[in-house]
Formats: structure tokens, sequence, C-alpha cells
């Protein structure tokens, strides 16, 4: 798998495509906002001949779906998230107009997605882990073959979601990080939802919670 990474809107999210030999491609965490945002998205994928087949969150706070009705109108695509992100995913114009945000109200989404699916795209897939802490609904996408996983804002590199947005819990997240990523091998690449990537040894390694 390629995997792509986007740096997008004033919360500097991550935006990844990941695309295979077949050239489908699911977009995971469309951050865009704003035309200029919305051209590079789409000059890359128009660039690199992708086919999006997918558009998915991590979780659905403002920051990371703010791309969501560009994707979902160019590409006739239909957002996936995990059903107990829906309470966020309908309070997130309020959410988004708190911090400034021009945003008109998501439809609500119609795909979920939940622990122990398979994202299935060209010939390449990703598991489902429900890794709930930092929000409510928050997953991470797991390559066990190409020792990889995605995982929002729930795991940095040197650093771990906050807790003090709507729906946080450290508890759930010292839980879905010791218990749920933890577990995977050291080497695992952990590419999060802002910063630079790390792996799961190097976060053990640092990790006090």
């Amino acid at each position: 798998m390629i995997i792509k990474k986007l740096i997008f809107n004033p919360f500097q999210t991550n935006t990844y495509i990941i695309t295979d030999e077949t050239n489908e491609c699911i977009i995971i965490d469309a951050a865009c906002y704003g035309d200029k945002e919305n051209k590079i998205l789409e000059d890359y994928i128009t660039k690199e001949n992708l086919i999006p087949v997918r558009t998915i969150f991590t979780h659905c706070h403002i920051d990371h779906i703010l791309g969501k009705s560009f994707v979902i109108e160019k590409y006739n695509l239909e957002p996936e998230v995990h059903p107990k992100g829906q309470l966020l995913w309908e309070t997130v114009k309020d959410f988004g107009f708190m911090f400034g945000f021009n945003y008109d109200q998501p439809l609500d989404p119609k795909k979920f997605i939940k622990e122990g699916d398979i994202i299935k795209f060209g010939n390449s897939s990703l598991k489902v882990i429900y890794t709930p802490g930092h929000a409510d609904g928050s997953i991470s996408l797991w390559s066990k073959k190409e020792n990889f996983v995605i995982v929002g804002d729930v795991l940095f590199n040197k650093g771990v979601g906050r807790t003090d947005l709507p729906t946080g819990n450290l508890e759930l997240l010292r839980d879905s990080i010791f218990n749920k990523l933890f577990i995977l091998d050291d080497d695992t690449i952990v590419y999060s939802g802002h910063g630079s990537k790390t792996t799961i040894g190097s976060e053990k390694n640092y990790l006090i919670l």
C-alpha cells in the first residue's frame, strides 16, 4: 500500500490517502477546509490517477471532518463512522462555530463501521479497532500484513489525545492504548491525526499514563 499524508486546516490535521496497485483508494479523515485545500486533495488524486472508493473518519471532531462535504460530493461517497460517533457528528456545526469555522451541518452518516470490520479496497484491507477515550466512536485502522496502524487522535509521537473535550475519557483512552494498540508488534508504524509518524515500541518506551 502507498500512504500519502496531506496536512490541512488551522489544526494541522493529517488526511491520509491509501492506495495500492489497483489505484483504488480510501480517504481517511478528509480535513481539507476551503477551496485551496480542496484543490490540493483533488489535484493529488487526479495526478496519481486514483479512484476514491471509501471515505472513513477515525472520529467526528470538527478538525477531522471539515472536508466531508467536498469529498462526498466530488467522489460520490458515503461517510463511514463508528455508530458511537454519531452524537459528535450531529453537534459538529455548533462545535465548529466555537472555533470560527463556517460549516454547514453535515448529513447524517448512513454507513457505520465497528470493531473487527474489514475495510476493503482494491487488493488491500484494513481491520477496524475500536479505540475510544479521546472521543466516543474513535477507531484505528490496522494492517497486520504491512505493519502499520492509523490511530486518529488516540496516540501521537510522544503524546496522547486530549480527554477534556466532549465524550473524552482518560480511563477509556488508557485502556485503548494499553489493551488495543500496545499489543501490536513494537515495530508497527503509527500514523496519527496530527504530527509525525512513530512506532508502537517507541511510544511504549515513552508513555506514562
